[in-house]
């Protein structure tokens, strides 16, 4: 049986789950910021899960399926995540820092198929572990161990988890503060950083604190401007989201209750997606989840 939404937004411990995934996906971007900054904004979420997808979907019999522009273009554009010229530049961008590449018994061919490389995979499949992981962390479930133990699940697993999402309005379109970090540029980054540094040991408080935050080193570990930072942060603080202890020298953040409960009840759509194609993947093994 797997977790609704609901269920698990109101679970008592959505909160330290989504720490944990947070702090992990932050020691993923230490160990490869480039790659992980494909996942730093919903947009490139986006992108990145449906090309993904369109990979392990190819159909051999098929000349024109599996990852191309062409594919990623059309399956985008019309829920009008990107536009065309940015599918464009997206996959362009893959191939430069080679997270794909195309085949090169396929040199030549059209439309120009490509798979993504070792590195690639071995990210979207602890993208895909760390988030089964947070589950188990609900309910003391095993999913995370079976996808270890059976890597060939990805195939069926993630396919469903980008093509479900990419379907589903209400994590296709966050609510408009969550909205406000993951349609800017890195702000995935920013949102997790904030998340895995939540004091949680603090119950039932309106402003939770999130500790000391230096605008001059996370902006340049994330690898953008400082100012885009600042800027981001006191939108955020406008919007209630945020705040500071010290307004003046804006050092010590705390995050907002109501935000917070916003953040986890989008996240648990994400979740329950992933739940549904975890057991889904599973069914013909015997595997269970919990």
């Amino acid at each position: 049986m797997t977790l609704p939404a609901e269920q698990i937004a109101r679970h008592p411990n959505i909160v330290p789950s989504l720490r944990f995934l947070a702090k992990t996906l932050r020691e993923r971007f230490d160990n490869g910021p480039r790659l992980a900054r494909l996942l730093a904004s919903h947009q490139r979420w986006l992108l990145t899960q449906v090309a993904y997808a369109l990979h392990h979907e190819r159909d051999p019999a098929q000349p024109f399926s599996g990852l191309t522009t062409v594919g990623l273009r059309d399956a985008i554009t019309e829920y009008r995540v990107a536009s065309r010229n940015t599918v464009l530049s997206f996959i362009e961008e893959l191939k430069t820092y080679r997270f794909i590449l195309s085949p090169s018994e396929e040199e030549g061919r059209r439309p120009r198929r490509y798979v993504p490389t070792d590195v690639s995979q071995k990210a979207m499949f602890g993208w895909c572990l760390a988030n089964l992981a947070a589950l188990d962390l609900l309910d003391n479930g095993n999913r995370a161990d079976v996808l270890s133990a059976n890597p060939h699940l990805m195939h069926l697993l993630q396919p469903r988890v980008a093509r479900n999402c990419l379907n589903d309005l209400r994590w296709r379109e966050p609510p408009e503060r969550v909205g406000l970090f993951l349609w800017t540029e890195a702000g995935g980054l920013v949102v997790d950083h904030l998340i895995a540094n939540l004091d949680c040991q603090v119950r039932n408080s309106e402003q939770i604190d999130i500790g000391r935050i230096d605008t001059r080193v996370l902006a340049g570990q994330f690898m953008m401007s400082r100012t885009h930072l600042q800027r981001l942060l006191r939108k955020a603080a406008g919007r209630g989201c945020v705040g500071w202890y010290d307004p003046p020298k804006k050092t010590q953040l705390w995050m907002s209750r109501d935000f917070l409960d916003e953040y986890c009840g989008w996240q648990a759509v994400k979740l329950s997606i992933v739940d549904e194609a975890f057991a889904w993947a599973t069914q013909d093994m015997g595997a269970s989840g919990t």
